[in-house]
This record gives C-alpha cells, sequence and structure tokens, in this order.
C-alpha cells in the first residue's frame, strides 16, 4: 500500500512478444517486413503498459488479447482485432484493463525499467479517470487516417496525452520503436469529434478509487 507521497505514473516498455514466442516471431516478421517496404533496418519493437499509484492503491493499465468475462481483471472496454466484424468473437477481440492490484504478465523483461512520468497525486489520479474514455477503434487499423496503425502503444500514449504527460516526448529504449505511439498522440489532441473517447464510465470517487 501507498499513501500520498508514493504517488506516481510509471511507464514500462516491454518487448513485443515478451512471454510468447508466437507473437514475438510474428512480430519479427512484420517488422522486417515493414523495414523492407520502408527502406531501413529492422528494430526491435515495443509494447508499452503503465503502473499508477494512487490513494494507496497499485493499478496496472495494458491493452491485452481478451480474456474470459467476470474474471476480475478491472476491465474498462473491448475492442476488435483486424476487421470489425472479425470482433464478434473473441479470440479477435482486444481488452483495456484499469486492474486494481493488477499484474503485468512480462513484467520482468521490461527494457530500463520504469520511467517514471509524474510524482503527482492529481495526475495519477487523471490517467485513472482516463482509461475508460480511450477510443475502442479496431487494432492493427488507422481508422483515423493518421498514418499509424491503432494498437497497444497508442491507447496508452492517447492516456498521456489527454492527462498532460507529453507523450509526444517519450521514446523506446534505443534501437527500438513503437508503433502506433503517434497515432495515440494525435488522436487525445483537441480536433474532429471522432477523435475523442467515447466517454465510456466515469471514475468512482477519488476516496474509494477504480475497482476491479
Amino acid at each position: 500500500m501507498t499513501g500520498e507521497a508514493d504517488a506516481r505514473v510509471e511507464l514500462y516498455w516491454l518487448p513485443l512478444g515478451a512471454g510468447g514466442h508466437f507473437v514475438r516471431f510474428n512480430g519479427r516478421v512484420y517488422e522486417r517486413l515493414t523495414a523492407w517496404v520502408q527502406h531501413r533496418r529492422p528494430q526491435a519493437i515495443y509494447h508499452s503498459a503503465l503502473q499508477v499509484f494512487a490513494g494507496g492503491a497499485r493499478y496496472v493499465v495494458e491493452m491485452t488479447p481478451a480474456g474470459r468475462p467476470g474474471a476480475g481483471r478491472g476491465v474498462v472496454g473491448t475492442g476488435p482485432v483486424g476487421a470489425r466484424a472479425a470482433g464478434r468473437l473473441r479470440a479477435f477481440r482486444y481488452e483495456l484493463r484499469r486492474w486494481r492490484d493488477g499484474v503485468i504478465p512480462d513484467l520482468d523483461e521490461a527494457v530500463g525499467g520504469p520511467r517514471v512520468l509524474s510524482v503527482r497525486e492529481a495526475d495519477a489520479w487523471r490517467v485513472l479517470e482516463l482509461v475508460p474514455q480511450v477510443p475502442m477503434l479496431v487494432w492493427g487499423r488507422d481508422e483515423l487516417h493518421l498514418g499509424e496503425m491503432w494498437n497497444s502503444n497508442s491507447q496508452i500514449a492517447w492516456v498521456l496525452e489527454r492527462a498532460g504527460l507529453q507523450p509526444a516526448a517519450l521514446r523506446p529504449p534505443r534501437g527500438g520503436r513503437a508503433p502506433g505511439w503517434n497515432a495515440g498522440v494525435l488522436a487525445a489532441r483537441p480536433g474532429p469529434p471522432g477523435l475523442r473517447g467515447a466517454g465510456r464510465s466515469p471514475l468512482p470517487a477519488a476516496a474509494a478509487g477504480p475497482q476491479g
């Protein structure tokens, strides 16, 4: 348990597919093809996640493949993978978590350890409040025409941009890249209504904190 003096927002960079050989292999194939098209060398691909400490509790914010309903993972929204029609099947859906006392399964593989983005209690609560408002766009598509696919990095960057934590200045570890990050930053900035979050469930009172 933590107190107000321990409030903070931590960003983690996780190698794509950490803990899963299938995802890692497919990610490498994707990156090699993308690098070939862009006439550059392949780079390591990173997935981002947050740990947020506020109100004496710890929360995990991360996009993952959709799990079974009602498992108490702090799920605040789900979205389709690849195509909206495919999202009818759980195998082609993702979920966004705001999970109190949750876990990041591959945290021990994070590169460079936690990057502390803020130690202000107000920032920590603001981040948690914003998570349910993230647009649940189709993973792997560029529905907003921002030049990048929408993915887990997009959602984390969207939250940080709306919270005023300047994600545009953040970079993945040296020699790597985080596809989708810039799309999240741009989508969170003022613009047409289609670029804004759907405004799902509001955060419970700060005294209680978000549940799940």
